[in-house]
């Protein structure tokens, strides 16, 4: 499945960007070089058989896009395919919003991004991980009620949005769990999460680049909008990245990553064309 259309109109866009360059040095050139009469008609013809294979080469490009530069307000935003765990700096993990630490694949899925972290990625022990949740300096504001009722796991909520930061991961309290510990949102839910934490971000950054994975792709449900794609999360995710007071300063920067298997599915063009109008 093709992520770019071969009508798209972020495509011809660019595409007539680029031909204007191309008329104008073409115009220029034929001020100094004469074209017989007899051959005109051929070069014409060559003319635009070369801007279509021209427009044929971007349209292949774009489906085979990977990655993208945007500029958001002066920070440096790059998004891109490939692997969380592997990008310098810090590394964002969303857990549930009670900082759960339990992969037995009914609190946390051993295939979800939180699960693989504790697995196979953690900097430390187990332990290590749970000391550090229980002695970090929380704010007032991020602590939500006990759940005294709450048979596995642990009792303490956080506010959504609310970070922990462990070494080189900053640890995010992203979804609220039901009865059933199933992984929920509402939308207002996710824009409220998103907005506290690019402002916990911004304090907690240290001038350091920051990467993140597209949250809400994984098994987290987001109530009356089951069909959501990355896209349109990526699109969220950047729009209040833009309206909140989160800038990085350079070399510093935000890369969202997004996984290998769902990149075919963003048509990075879009963003690369719309830049600050996101």
């Amino acid at each position: 499945m093709l992520k770019v259309k071969f009508t798209d109109k972020s495509l011809w866009v660019s595409f007539k960007e680029k031909v204007s360059w191309i008329s104008t040095i073409v115009s220029l050139m034929l001020i100094f070089v004469n074209i017989p009469e007899q051959c005109k008609y051929i070069a014409g013809f060559l003319f635009l058989l070369g801007l279509f294979i021209f427009y044929l080469v971007s349209w292949y490009g774009a489906n085979r896009l990977k990655v993208v530069d945007l500029d958001i307000e002066g920070s440096t935003v790059t998004v891109k395919a490939g692997d969380l765990f592997k990008e310098p700096d810090f590394k964002v993990i969303a857990f549930n919003e009670y900082f759960d630490t339990q992969v037995d694949n009914k609190i946390i899925s051993d295939k979800s991004l939180n699960g693989v972290f504790i697995n196979e990625h953690l900097p430390g022990t187990l332990d290590d991980l749970e000391r550090c949740l229980e002695e970090y300096q929380f704010e007032d504001g991020d602590l939500a009620q006990l759940n005294e009722g709450r048979r596995v796991g642990k009792k303490q909520k956080y506010e959504l949005g609310t970070v922990c930061v462990y070494e080189d991961f900053i640890l995010a309290a992203f979804a609220k769990f039901d009865d059933t510990n199933k992984a929920v949102l509402t939308m207002p839910e996710y824009l409220a999460f998103l907005i506290k934490f690019w402002d916990k971000i911004n304090m907690v950054y240290a001038q350091k680049s920051v990467s993140v994975p597209v949250f809400g792709s994984g098994i987290t449900r987001i109530k009356e909008h089951k069909d959501i794609s990355d896209e349109e999360l990526l699109k969220i995710m950047l729009w209040t990245f833009r309206i909140s007071e989160m800038r990085f300063k350079y070399p510093a920067k935000l890369t969202v990553v997004v996984h290998e298997g769902k990149i075919d599915k963003v048509n990075l063009l879009d963003f690369r064309m719309a830049k600050n109008g996101l």
